[in-house]
């Protein structure tokens, strides 16, 4: 259909635009999280009175998806939970997928990633002003967060809403399942897939086309980075963090920090599934990233560790510095407010993944975990 003989395909556009900024908005003033961008289910009617008509634009998008349980007494993926979306990733879908090819708005002229970069860099400045702080008992209260196993439990002792956000846990309350060199365990709390290879990655997962190790790594235009690493083939972990997550990441191997990190601009796609799976649409490689190199200490080869931005992400940022060693479970760094992903990038033939996790991989299903629960072995 022609983009530009179909005005109504464009007003839908143009309201799901001004939806997005609205519920952007609606965060500087309301308390409550499920009053802005937190919205689930029908909890977006103050958005029906900002845009008239746009419940017609919501219902159009999926609202969640399953996730597996581990349980590892269990048959891989035999326990589900649904977790749904909320208003701001739901209009994000709807900018990016429905109507595509219709809309001026997804010309050349890029006004979807200037949008959505706008309104990331706005949250996240939102989300570091003192006033912010006044959001966190809801957003605890939202998703239901276990204060206990935090190092500062009290909500009232955080000074903004991005401070609560990358808060810290208590030393102990996420231990390392297997403490053996040959070990690898999870680098966040997630919603986890693995795959053995890049090309069953494409098959099973990620579905945009320019997706390449040498595109996730050095970017499109980037300089390759002083660390070389395989290019033609490697196995991947990705680890998709939701706003409810404790957002540290943390190394899945003992190691050495190599080099400076690679810092790789982009735009601020959701990392939602659904966007992942779209055909011809690549999220990982075009969104802002950050990487670094962890030399193996047993094996003495490469792994790469990819964080990146996404919808309303405000920053990356790394706390474990150049030329220090790690071990498995130690924090490497952190991510300011959103949703966001970490690609653990590991040379063909290095590890072989929990049977559970490829299992529920290939069945496009990701598995909820936490970190230092097993990822697997050494090959």
């Amino acid at each position: 259909m022609s983009t530009t003989n179909n005005p109504t395909a464009d007003a839908d556009a143009q309201n799901a635009s001004a939806a997005l900024a609205g519920a952007v908005q609606q965060s500087e003033n309301a308390s409550n999280v499920t009053d802005s961008i937190h919205a689930h289910g029908h909890e977006h009617h103050w958005l029906q009175k900002l845009v008239p008509g746009i419940e017609k634009i919501v219902v159009k998008t999926h609202t969640g998806n399953f996730i597996a349980v581990r349980d590892k007494s269990k048959p891989p993926g035999s326990e589900k939970i649904f977790e749904s979306m909320p208003i701001y990733a739901r209009l994000g879908m709807h900018l990016l997928f429905y109507g595509k090819g219709e809309v001026r708005l997804l010309e050349s002229s890029h006004k979807v990633e200037n949008l959505l970069k706008e309104q990331s860099v706005k949250q996240g400045a939102i989300y570091d002003s003192p006033s912010s702080a006044k959001s966190i008992p809801s957003f605890v209260e939202t998703y239901k967060l276990d204060l206990s196993e935090l190092l500062e439990p009290d909500p009232s002792k955080y000074a903004t809403f991005n401070e609560f956000f990358y808060r810290k846990l208590k030393d102990g309350a996420r231990p390392v399942e297997n403490n053996s060199p040959e070990a690898f365990c999870s680098a966040a709390d997630c919603r986890l897939t693995v795959f053995e290879s890049v090309s069953d990655a494409q098959k099973f997962w990620i579905k945009g086309d320019e997706f390449t190790l040498k595109n996730l790594l050095y970017g499109k235009t980037a300089a390759a980075p002083e660390v070389s690493f395989p290019l033609d083939e490697a196995e991947l972990a990705i680890f998709r963090l939701a706003p409810a997550d404790y957002h540290r990441f943390h190394s899945p191997i003992d190691g050495t920090i190599v080099g400076e990190p690679t810092n790789i601009d982009g735009t601020y796609y959701t990392v939602n599934p659904q966007a992942v799976n779209e055909a011809n649409f690549d999220v990982f490689t075009a969104n802002k990233r950050s990487v670094i190199y962890i030399k193996h200490d047993l094996t003495g080869q490469i792994v790469a560790f990819v964080a990146i931005g996404a919808l309303l992400v405000g920053a990356i940022g790394w706390t474990a510095k150049p030329g220090t060693q790690v071990k498995k479970g130690e924090e490497l760094g952190y991510f300011a407010y959103g949703g966001s992903t970490v690609i653990t990038v590991f040379p063909k033939n290095f590890i072989k993944f929990d049977e559970d996790l490829v299992v529920n991989s290939k069945n496009t299903l990701e598995t909820l975990v936490k970190v230092g629960w097993s990822l697997g072995t050494k090959v």
